[in-house]
């Protein structure tokens, strides 16, 4: 196994370079340099990449994405002592195979780089539950938004009208319709949504039109 290691604390770097060597792994370099480290990845092509996240010149997820821009298929696993469950998403999201940390003992770091290496994807064992939480939150986002997609036309101006507090009456003199037809549409709307209140879908409809705006 090729490893090569990028952290800018230089005794970190040094020890882990040794600890690494000892156990029978080439260490390719160790670069405390967010450039040259790109630069380096690029000449050596190593089988793996280990990656500090918090680094003066650029972040780590910085330094994933140049690298993948850069057409550097090689393995990268962030090793940090960062466990913010944002951290970990972003750095998955980007592209990163591990997030491991830095207080993780020699034998575990030693095994999660040789499945790294073999294709699997490793997170350290603190995490795999914020890990957990944060798939099942993106499932919960992603059945909303199909939810969302199945209201006609109709529905989604109701909702909107919900949204900003309307009752039925106001919602159907705006609209030209009786109060009877607004609280079909809005039966339709909690049905659809999988909602039991007003409130609720005013709640999917307010996040629906924040995540268009940022899109």
């Amino acid at each position: 196994m090729r490893v090569l290691l990028i952290d800018d604390h230089a005794l970190f770097r040094i020890g882990l370079r040794e600890l690494l060597e000892r156990r029978g792994i080439e260490v390719v370099d160790a670069v405390g340099e967010c450039d040259e480290g790109i630069r380096r990845v690029i000449e050596t092509e190593p089988d793996v990449v280990l990656l500090d996240m918090r680094m003066p010149t650029a972040s780590g997820l910085d330094v994933l994405r140049r690298l993948r821009d850069a057409e550097q298929g090689m393995p990268v696993a962030m090793l940090t002592t960062s466990d913010d469950e944002r951290d970990l998403i972003e750095s998955l999201q980007a592209g990163a195979q591990g997030y491991l940390l830095k207080d993780m003992e020699p034998d575990e770091l030693i095994s999660a780089l040789e499945q790294i290496v073999a294709g699997i994807t490793v997170v350290a064992k603190e995490l795999t539950g914020a890990l957990a939480k944060a798939v099942k939150g993106d499932a919960v986002a992603m059945e909303s938004k199909l939810a969302f997609s199945d209201l006609t036309p109709r529905e989604r101006q109701i909702l909107h009208h919900l949204a900003e507090g309307k009752s039925n009456k106001t919602i159907g003199r705006e609209l030209g319709i009786s109060d009877g037809t607004v609280k079909l549409h809005v039966k339709a709307i909690l049905r659809k949504l999988n909602v039991h209140s007003r409130v609720e879908a005013a709640v999917i409809a307010v996040e629906e039109d924040l995540r268009v705006r940022r899109g």
